[in-house]
């Protein structure tokens, strides 16, 4: 994986989109600092599936217990506020 500024990726934009295209990841720094990562789509694709993004909230759920009150119900609250 290469890194570039972000002053070199907006001038260099059609280059590093080739380079991606061919399988290759880049980083985009500012000020040394990683802000963003320019993936092939298949890559990025690659996520959880619902039923492992809901178990990881369901533990986080049992982790960080909400009290009284349910997540529905703090939803509700939030959007009368």
């Amino acid at each position: 994986m290469i890194t570039v500024g972000a002053y070199e990726a907006k001038t260099k934009l059609p280059e590093l989109l080739n380079r991606v295209e061919n399988g290759e990841r880049i980083t985009i720094t500012r000020r040394g600092t990683p802000v963003a990562v320019l993936t092939p789509p298949e890559e990025a694709l690659t996520t959880a599936s619902s039923k492992e993004i809901l178990a990881k909230f369901r533990a986080f759920q049992e982790a960080h217990p909400l009290g009284a009150s349910s997540t529905r119900e703090l939803v509700n609250k939030g959007r009368h506020v």
